[in-house]
């Protein structure tokens, strides 16, 4: 199973926040991937057994997965287009 992380600064409230969202649009497209929120501090110990990063902040690093726009999830705004590459990732 295919897992997506989410980022942000403490770890405890937007990211869950954003993760909670994600789960329930996989759950809706029929897509299954473990969704975990993480502090930013722990980002490099998370993202080498990850598929998918979603950053709440700007990533200050390049990493070799894809990266989404988590403020998407968390506004709405622009959600549908990273709603269709977060699905589009996990199936490939």
């Amino acid at each position: 199973m295919k897992t997506v992380i989410v980022a942000c600064g403490s770890g405890v409230a937007t990211s869950q926040t954003v993760a909670s969202k994600v789960k329930k649009i996989l759950n809706e497209n029929g897509v299954k991937a473990n969704v975990e929120a993480v502090d930013i501090k722990s980002l490099d110990q998370y993202i080498k057994t990850s598929h998918v990063y979603i950053a709440i902040t700007k990533a200050k690093k390049h990493y070799d997965i894809p990266t989404l726009n988590g403020i998407a999830f968390l506004t709405g705004m622009g959600m549908k287009e990273e709603t269709e590459k977060l699905i589009s990732l996990l199936k490939s």
